[in-house]
């Protein structure tokens, strides 16, 4: 683990009450050509704005290879095993004591959280800002809520974390997953030397992990909260599975299977629509099984072809699917929302003027559209989902 707890300090920053809740991006100035960016979430334990965009700081700290080290590379020789994948010589304890080293050290919140931010903002929205961290430590927040908005690439989640989650939606709280991949791995938190949560443990593998046979078995990080001993599959909470991805830079189109669903109302859409470079990067896929949700509503159901993708899921005839699904609770009439695609919000940016069938346009009238219908409270007493699954083919693995 690589850890800056030991710098100097060199600058203190007072929070007060001019940092309305909000992301920031802090830029550090040393020089005509040296500057790094900072990020930085304010919060407000009194918030109850009708939605919580939740940053995803376990996700990127998870990839932050600043040192040398993330869950998904290292440097060195291997200490504590040999396996191919996950690589061996990755770090088991990631630490919030240190700087991310991609995006001048802003990560990728430029290109997967701020265009949502820019559209809610934009769009004048009774919105306010948590981390991920914020709701594992006040898993209660939610309550106060009603729609809580889950960015690209919102891989990495704790315990706690899909608890809050799962009370919210049966207290009616919506939520949208705007990024594919959502709680496929399984963290926790300890502390660092400067103080509480600032640690970030993800073995992927049970078996290296001391809390393994020892500690309660929803701590212990298997390689994906799939794995044992945890075995609690994210299919309840979003409906579907992840199930591969695309190489990286390759986008396939998103093929509309109902567009008869308030979600594309006003778009012109129509069943069989493509807007093409919409999908990238990780896909979600829905899956038959009697632990999904009975009324899931495929919103859009996209071919990507197997030469350009590492699929994990099902293959019919050299292709795999990406999946767009809605589906609502029984019990507090939330409505969920799963787009299935990793790249959703970078999606948003304006297109270069050149070109050709910019899907930004569409993509912003159907997030929209998702927002106005989660801002009033839960989505399933007007628009409760009706399971479509049979007339969508293929499906399934």
């Amino acid at each position: 683990m690589v850890s800056c707890a030991n710098w100097s300090r060199s600058l203190t920053m007072p929070i007060t009450s001019a940092f309305v809740p909000g992301d920031y991006l802090i830029k550090l100035i040393v020089g005509p050509k040296a500057a790094s960016y900072v990020l930085l979430t304010i919060w407000s334990p009194q918030s109850t704005e009708a939605y919580v965009i939740m940053n995803r700081s376990f996700v990127e700290q998870g990839w932050n290879t600043y040192g040398g080290y993330s869950y998904y590379s290292g440097v060195g020789p291997c200490i504590l095993d040999t396996l191919s994948y996950p690589v061996c010589n990755r770090a088991r304890v990631v630490s919030f004591d240190r700087p991310y080293d991609t995006g001048n050290g802003s990560s990728d919140f430029l290109t997967n959280e701020y265009p949502l931010v820019q559209l809610c903002e934009r769009e004048g929205l009774d919105v306010t800002y948590i981390s991920d961290v914020t709701l594992d430590e006040h898993p209660n927040l939610l309550l106060h809520h009603r729609a809580l908005l889950s960015l690209d690439h919102d891989e990495s989640w704790s315990y706690a974390e899909r608890m809050a989650v799962q009370n919210a939606v049966n207290h009616g709280v919506n939520v949208a997953y705007f990024g594919a991949a959502a709680m496929v791995r399984h963290v926790r938190l300890q502390a660092s030397p400067l103080g509480a949560d600032r640690e970030e443990v993800d073995y992927r593998d049970a078996q290296e992990d001391p809390l393994n046979s020892v500690g309660d078995p929803m701590q212990v990080t298997g390689n994906t909260w799939e794995s044992p001993p945890a075995s609690w599959s994210p299919l309840t909470q979003i409906g579907e599975e992840y199930s591969g991805y695309l190489a990286p830079g390759l986008t396939a189109p998103m093929v509309i299977a109902d567009a008869s669903s308030w979600v594309f109302q006003g778009t012109g859409l129509h069943d069989g629509s493509s807007l093409p470079g919409v999908i990238g990067s990780d896909f979600d896929q829905v899956i038959d099984s009697s632990a999904a949700p009975s009324d899931v509503d495929i919103l859009a159901h996209s071919p990507i072809p197997l030469s350009q993708a590492t699929v994990s899921g099902a293959e019919w005839d050299g292709e795999t699917y990406s999946d767009m699904v809605y589906f609502t609770n029984p019990q507090g009439k939330a409505g969920v929302i799963d787009t299935g695609n990793n790249v959703w919000i970078g999606d948003l940016r304006a297109c270069a003027p050149a070109t050709v069938d910019c899907p930004a346009p569409t993509l912003t009238k159907i997030t929209n559209n998702i927002l106005k219908v989660f801002g009033p409270g839960p989505a399933g007493i007007l628009h409760p989902a009706v399971s479509n699954v049979n007339a969508v083919s293929p499906y399934g693995s």
